[in-house]
């Protein structure tokens, strides 16, 4: 649901999304809000009661345009910088349902209706504000399509950073040798378990390094308190 459908459709025409659609793995649909304004000025927007600057997505469109895909008893989620903080764990949740309905937020927001009658969730993507929900939306469906069963392997997506709940290990590729640093011994050793130990104890390192916030919830065990451990001791 948006005033600006044309941002998000080349998202979906590239990369690996498109090929999930090709598939028939991922569906989408646009719906242009301003279709269903009644007035010949296709009006979406007016001033907020009890003042204030800027305007307010209006009701009756955004009502229509929901009621034209039959939202209500569908999960709809409304993007909003006041909404609750998106993260992988709500990604995987919203990657469960069948179908999302998705709505754009614009200007100062949306009217308070809208979201009391049609939404079951109200979302944001960080603490900051930016203009365009369009692109919040794009990293909800970016988040959400890639853990649509069959998109991604499996195992790529356990690797990854937040899956557990760590950021993930640093990579190497070739060549060994480039601007007078090389690739960690371990990981030319050929041996497997010591690759583990090792890619697990930079995670512990990284964590700490740059999320402290996740790090400090996170508990770690005996194992993993003794691959950090020999990490730093050898310098790293």
């Amino acid at each position: 649901m948006s005033l600006f459908p044309e941002i998000v459709e080349g998202f979906f025409s590239a990369s690996i999304i498109a090929k999930s659609v090709q598939k028939g793995l991922v569906e989408y649909q646009g719906v242009q809000v301003r279709d269903f304004a009644f007035d010949k000025h296709r009006t979406c927007d007016d001033y907020p009661y009890g003042g204030g600057a800027g305007m307010v997505l209006k009701p009756e469109p955004l009502a229509a345009a929901l009621d034209s895909v039959e939202a209500k008893g569908k999960r709809v989620v409304v993007l909003s910088p006041a909404g609750r903080l998106f993260d992988q764990s709500y990604a995987a949740d919203l990657a469960r349902a069948e179908e999302l309905v998705l709505v754009c937020g614009r200007y100062e927001g949306i009217d308070q209706r809208i979201l009391d009658t049609y939404a079951t969730d109200e979302v944001s993507i960080g603490d900051y504000v930016v203009s365009s929900g369009e692109v919040a939306a794009l990293v909800i469906v970016d988040a959400v399509y890639r853990l649509v069963e069959g998109v991604i392997n499996r195992e790529s997506l356990e690797e990854e950073s937040h899956t557990d709940g760590l950021l993930e290990y640093p990579h190497y590729t070739r060549p060994e040798n480039y601007l007078d640093k090389n690739v960690p011994d371990v990981l030319l050793s050929g041996n497997h378990r010591f690759i583990r130990q090792w890619r697990r104890a930079k995670q512990l390192q990284k964590t700490r390094i740059n999320r402290p916030d996740l790090f400090a919830r996170y508990t770690m065990t005996d194992e993993e308190k003794k691959w950090l451990k020999e990490l730093e001791e050898q310098g790293e």
